[in-house]
């Protein structure tokens, strides 16, 4: 059967199914034949090549080497206890695998839950009403119906069109829109202009179509090998810690390398050396960094989702931090998107909605009427909130009236006007609606209280000024007409033959309200060092209204218009959006895709919002592509990077202070991992400078990287924002993550205080114990062991004070809520537990090489972390003194 031979009854034939669509049992049974509407994915890489690959990067390959030499050393050299240290090493290669493997596929498993917010759904006729159903459960002789920015489910056979265009560019790579057509086809299905294939988009116009294929069945189905899973890249903020963390591992590589040499040179033997060269790379390895970032990038993602922010990939979550300019729609997104109609100019006078009375305007709302695609549906309005608000307003003043629409010129951006041709009463007629500079030239008559007179330059300026006033209040102004056309039988007539020689019928204006919290929202933006640009197809002084309604401007701001910026050479238009108040009205989506390209070439970072098919250009130009999740095409929801799961600009704004305290976060566990490098390096240095005992080992320094830090530095990448981030200027996109002051701060300043604070608790039990300088001591010695225990728990016990200190850059802990992050407790929790393991239990003691200690040494050590947690607080007092921006 080739559907698209068929005519129209034909096709209900072949497939079973009527004009009415399926009855629901129908459907239920064809749903249990054919199954789910779903491509089935590419196999990905399997689960255990995916966790191999852990053991291969540049860090697990440094310490595959460490293990090698250290079971080498213990074949040649037996005794040394260098089995166990290369046991030990393997041991962290497999954890940190785990580890990272475990936070990767939860990572995944979360975005993939996110996703599952925003269900693909389509409109079709289920028992002759419309239902909207998920795009899986539809089935062969459900009849969709297909409007502006639907993307197409199913292959179908069309068998009604309005000016419908198909865009088959993810089929075929063709990117001109093509025409469709209901009419029988005979020639090749692929070229058939009845036929709508899965997976691609509609760009304009509407119209119906019954479903003949599903799933695999589809064209898109049968060349699934296109949609094969392609690994997705790292992220810049990713890359960075990569880069970040190999230069850490190569730089602790070459310091074990060079006191290794240094070692020889003052007379200590190689099996001294070896130890030392292993724990000190060891120790300055950031092993837990990658997939603890990671997991901080998931958990801002499911946050953001929260507030009604859904990202799609984890890279813009750290984007969304460093946004510069928000390039954002007016209505549904600065407004509530709840048109009403709220004045009408009609008979030379301007009325209140209320107040108008059919009679006084019936050719108004004939026009408004049947100029129109909004739906009852089970006593439901459906459509745009525009022409709902018209539709309704009709509805209630007039009643319903018939006609059978013949033809639709769809609304274009350009044309900035939509006009039908219907049948009425046996005469046919055309009606128009838009805005008014585009309807006036297109009209030579006037109705004035049922009589139509000569559209007059005055009685054109009247129309214009009550415009105006209506614009300046903030409303939302469309133009009517009308005329009777003679249909010639020659087939549906081009707009320049229809839209000539009308009557105007009068003006109506719709509110939108602002949303209340948008107000605030634009207040943080300024405060955030954030620039708005309002980009609107309204006019010019409805956006102004708005605008200075919610606070967007406060002077005389630069206000564009489309027509006018088709004049602008890029660099006047550089210098007009250098101003600090910029509106853009009348605008098309080529416009703002022209905006934002300059806007990036200025080096901003830019956030754009969009809703329509035309709009995803800009979406995918933008760093940030933000579309609606209740108003967007289904088009636009694919081009973006985030999607608003309420159309609500203050959300933006949400998400964009979420994106920073994502950055922010990562900073503060980076600050807290690295800091603990010191106590564990110093040891070392101290053992190879000063002839002293090992005052840590590499397995207790594993305890700390792999164990009791881990967990902490998790919490510190779940704190929400703080207070004052919304206050600071956007953080440049080329910003170093392992910048000067960071590095200071955790190699200078904090960890120089825990390995005071290390080295201090391993000599006082020395001392305490009666060693005396340059006496060794065996590895199996009882006093040994405690000193080193209590190396181990001065890192501890700091690192409490740390995470703390950590909490915030610049901000008191006290001022964050000192309690207000429970995961931080539970993550000091089973750190101290584990390390009251590894200090009392005799497994922790034989594994680690520890020995119990006595509550006197917990109790000396505890005032380090204070002292680290002051002089941290104290630094952020200076700070905020002397630095306040």
């Amino acid at each position: 059967m080739k559907i698209h031979n068929l005519e129209r009854e034909e096709v209900f034939h072949a497939l079973l199914t009527s004009q009415n669509g399926l009855a629901i049992e129908d459907a239920r049974t064809r749903l249990r034949e054919y199954g789910y509407n779903e491509i089935k994915e590419v196999r990905k890489k399997p689960l255990f090549l995916r966790f191999l690959v852990q053991f291969t990067h540049f860090l697990a390959i440094l310490l595959w080497i460490a293990a090698a030499m250290s079971f080498l050393s213990e074949f040649l050299h037996p005794g040394e206890g260098m089995l166990t240290l290369g046991i030990a090493i393997v041991a962290v290669i497999l954890i940190n695998a785990v580890f990272t493997f475990i936070q990767e596929y939860r990572a995944e498993k979360a975005l993939a839950a996110l996703k599952k917010l925003l269900p693909f759904s389509v409109i079709v006729l289920r028992n002759g009403k419309e239902e909207e159903i998920p795009a899986r459960d539809i089935v062969p002789g459900d009849i969709m119906l297909l409007t502006e920015g639907d993307k197409i489910p199913a292959d179908a056979r069309i068998i009604e069109t309005h000016e419908l265009k198909v865009n088959h560019a993810p089929l075929t790579g063709e990117s001109e829109p093509l025409l469709r057509d209901h009419a029988a086809f005979h020639g090749e299905s692929i070229e058939s202009p009845n036929i709508a294939f899965a997976g691609t988009t509609v760009v304009s116009g509407s119209g119906r179509a019954v479903v003949f294929a599903t799933g695999m069945s589809t064209e898109f189905g049968r060349i699934a090998h296109l949609t094969s899973a392609v690994e997705s890249g790292l992220s810049p903020l990713q890359k960075e810690i990569v880069k970040a963390t190999r230069l850490v591992a190569a730089i602790a590589a070459a310091v074990g390398i060079f006191f290794f040499s240094i070692g020889f040179l003052i007379g200590r033997n190689f099996w001294d050396n070896f130890i030392f060269a292993i724990g000190i790379t060891v120790a300055l390895i950031p092993e837990g960094l990658l997939p603890t970032m990671t997991l901080s990038l998931a958990m801002g993602s499911q946050r953001m989702a929260k507030r009604k922010a859904l990202i799609k990939n984890l890279p813009s979550v750290e984007t969304l931090g460093a946004v510069t300019v928000i390039c954002t729609d007016k209505t549904g997104t600065l407004t509530q998107n709840r048109m009403a109609v709220a004045k009408i100019w009609v008979n030379d006078e301007l009325i209140e909605a209320g107040d108008i009375q059919k009679d006084d305007a019936v050719e108004l709302l004939r026009t408004a009427y049947f100029c129109n695609n909004a739906r009852l549906v089970d006593e439901h309005y459906k459509g745009d909130p525009t022409e709902v608000a018209l539709f309704q307003f009709a509805r209630d003043k007039a009643g319903d009236f018939l006609s059978e629409r013949v033809q639709e010129i769809p609304f274009d951006a350009e044309r900035k006007k939509m006009t039908t041709v219907n049948a009425v009463k046996g005469k046919t007629a055309a009606f128009s609606k838009g805005a008014g500079e585009n309807i006036l030239p297109a009209c030579d008559h006037v109705l004035m209280r049922g009589e139509k007179r000569p559209l007059t330059e005055d009685i054109g300026n009247k129309i214009r000024d009550a415009s105006h006033v209506m614009m300046d209040k903030g409303l939302r102004v469309l133009a009517f007409c009308y005329r009777d056309i003679e249909q010639n039988g020659a087939g549906e007539l081009s707009a320049g033959q229809i839209e000539k020689n009308m009557v105007f019928t009068g003006l109506i204006g719709m509110e939108d309200p602002p949303r209340p919290e948008v107000a605030e929202a634009i207040r943080k933006c300024d405060e955030a060092g954030i620039k708005i640009i309002m980009m609107t197809g309204d006019a010019e002084r409805t956006a102004v209204a708005i605008a200075r309604e919610t606070g967007l401007v406060k002077g005389d701001p630069v206000v564009i218009e489309g027509s006018e910026m088709d004049a602008l050479r890029d660099q006047d238009l550089r210098e007009r959006l250098s101003a600090k108040e910029v509106i853009f009205a009348r605008v098309s989506p080529k416009h703002k895709m022209r905006v934002v390209s300059i806007l990036k070439e200025e080096g901003e970072i830019v956030a754009v919002t969009g809703d329509g098919v035309n709009d995803a250009p800009a979406l995918k130009k933008a760093d940030i592509g933000i579309a609606m999740g209740v108003s967007g095409t289904d088009v636009a929801k694919e081009a973006s990077d985030m999607i608003l799961l309420d159309d609500n600009f203050a959300t933006i704004v949400n998400a964009i202070e979420e994106g920073r305290a994502v950055y922010e976060n990562i900073k503060k566990f980076i600050t807290y991992i690295f800091a603990s490098n010191i106590p564990e390096a110093v040891p070392y240095l101290a053992y190879i400078l000063f002839s002293i005992p090992l005052p840590l080992t590499v397995i207790q320094i594993l305890a700390v990287d792999l164990g009791t830090d881990m967990l902490p530095s998790l919490a510190l990448g779940a704190e929400k924002p703080t207070p004052g981030i919304m206050k600071q200027p956007p953080r440049k996109i080329q910003e170093r993550l392992l910048n000067i002051p960071l590095i200071t701060k955790a190699y200078l300043f904090l960890g120089p205080i825990e390995a005071a604070a290390c080295m201090f608790g391993f000599f006082w039990v020395l001392h305490g114990g009666g060693w005396i300088w340059g006496t060794t001591l065996p590895q199996t010695d009882t006093l040994y062991l405690q000193a080193t225990t209590a190396c181990l728990t001065a890192i501890i016990i700091t690192q409490i004070g740390n995470v703390f200190a950590c909490r915030s850059s610049r901000e008191s802990v006290f001022s964050v809520g000192f309690f207000s992050n429970k995961l931080i407790f539970a993550g000091i929790l089973a750190e101290l537990l584990l390390q009251i393991f590894i200090v009392y239990h005799p497994v922790g003691n034989r594994v680690f090489g520890t020995a119990p200690l006595s509550v006197t040494v917990w109790l000396l050590l505890l005032p380090f972390s204070v002292v680290l947690l002051a002089a941290e607080e104290t630094r952020k007092l200076f700070l905020h003194k002397f630095k306040p921006s």
